[in-house]
C-alpha cells in the first residue's frame, strides 16, 4: 500500500511540474508549455502558411523554457481565435484588429466581451481584394447581385467585411447566393467555374490570388468614393491603393479597404515572462520567416494596430525594453 501511495504521488507531482510555470500566481490557468496552439485561418488564406512559420520562429528561439512547443492551427481566423481563446482552447491567435476591439466591448461577432487576451504585435496590413474572372460580366460590386459570392468563413474578419462592402453598394442577404470558405477552398471553385466572386481579406500581393491567376485570368472590383464613405463613417477600416504592379494582371491601380492583422495571447495562460520570451523570440528572428508577409513583422512596425486594445505585459516589457513604449 505505502509503495502505492509514493508511485500516485510521484505521478502527481510529475503532472504538476509539467504543467507548471505559465501561470501569474493570481488565480491564472496553468498550462502545458509543451503544447501550446496559435490559432490561424484557412489553410489557402494567408494567416495558416504565415502562422505556422512564426510558431516555428518562437518556438526555435525562445529562451529559458525547455520543453516549449506551439503549434499553429487552421480555424476560420479572427473571430473564431479570439472566441477559443475566451474560452482557454487556445493560447494565442492571429486576427484583424477591428474585430479584437469588437470582442473587448461586446459588439459585432460578439454577444459578450472578451477581455482575457493582450497585444502580443501587429503582423501585415490587410487588404480586401475582391476577385471574379476577368470574362466574367461582373464589372463592379453591383453586379454581384444574384451571383454565387464567396463572403469567407464564418466569424471571419473576411466575412464582416464583406458584409459592410455589399452593404455599402445596397446588397443585403438574399440578394446573393453566399459561400462560406477560405480563399484557397473558393479559389478552386473559381477556378471550376462553380463561383462568380471571392472577398478575401489577405496580404499584398496574395499569393492565393497569384496562383490562382495562372490558371485563369482574373479582375479585381474596385471600391467607389461613395462606398468608401459609408464604410468608413460604420467601421474602422482605412482607404488603400492596390498598386497596378502588383499583380500581373492589373492594369490600373484599384481602391480598396485595409485594415492590421495583429498576434494576440491570452493573459489567463500566458504569463508576463512567458509573453515577454515569446514576443522577443518572435521579433527578434522575424528575419527567419520566408513568407512575403513576414517582412512586415519588425520592431518598427510592432505596436500598428494597438490602439485601445491591452498589451500584453510580456510584450509591453519587451516594447518598453527596445524603447518602443515609454
Amino acid at each position: 500500500m505505502k509503495k502505492k501511495f509514493y508511485s500516485v504521488f510521484a505521478f502527481l507531482l510529475t503532472a504538476v511540474v509539467i504543467l507548471a510555470g505559465c501561470g501569474d500566481g493570481d488565480g491564472n490557468a496553468e498550462v502545458n508549455i509543451g503544447n501550446l496552439q496559435l490559432g490561424t485561418g484557412s489553410v489557402g488564406g494567408t494567416y495558416y502558411p504565415l502562422g505556422t512559420e512564426m510558431a516555428t520562429v518562437i518556438k526555435n528561439n525562445i529562451e529559458g523554457y525547455d520543453g516549449f512547443d506551439l503549434s499553429a492551427v487552421a480555424s476560420d481566423a479572427s473571430v473564431e481565435n479570439l472566441l477559443e481563446i475566451g474560452d482557454g482552447n487556445f493560447d494565442l491567435g492571429m486576427t484583424v484588429h477591428l474585430p479584437a476591439l469588437d470582442a473587448l466591448n461586446g459588439e459585432g461577432e460578439f454577444s459578450d466581451a472578451i477581455d482575457n487576451f493582450g497585444f502580443m504585435g501587429h503582423i501585415y496590413p490587410e487588404v480586401m481584394q475582391i476577385v471574379t474572372q476577368e470574362n466574367s460580366d461582373i464589372q463592379s460590386i453591383e453586379d454581384l447581385a444574384g451571383k454565387n459570392v464567396n463572403i469567407g468563413p464564418p466569424g471571419s474578419g473576411t466575412q464582416a467585411a464583406a458584409k459592410l462592402i455589399l452593404a455599402a453598394y445596397g446588397l443585403e442577404d438574399g440578394d446573393y447566393t453566399p459561400f462560406e470558405e477560405g480563399f484557397g477552398d473558393a479559389a478552386g471553385r473559381i477556378q471550376d467555374g462553380n463561383l462568380d466572386a471571392s472577398f478575401g481579406l489577405l496580404g499584398l500581393p496574395a499569393s492565393g490570388i497569384e496562383e490562382l491567376a495562372v490558371q485563369r485570368e482574373l479582375r479585381l472590383l474596385p471600391i467607389t468614393s461613395e462606398a468608401l464613405s459609408y464604410i468608413e463613417e460604420n467601421s474602422g477600416y482605412a482607404a488603400i491603393t492596390i498598386p497596378s504592379d502588383t499583380y500581373d494582371f492589373l492594369e490600373e491601380d484599384i481602391q480598396a479597404i485595409t485594415a492590421y492583422a495583429v498576434l494576440v495571447a491570452s493573459t489567463d495562460k500566458i504569463d508576463e515572462d512567458l509573453g515577454y520570451a515569446m514576443t522577443k523570440a518572435l521579433f527578434e528572428n522575424s528575419s527567419q520567416i520566408t513568407h512575403s508577409q513576414g517582412a512586415h513583422l519588425t520592431k518598427e512596425n510592432a505596436l500598428l494596430g494597438s490602439d485601445n486594445i491591452p498589451l500584453h505585459p510580456g510584450a509591453e516589457k519587451y516594447f518598453k525594453e527596445e524603447g518602443l513604449l515609454e
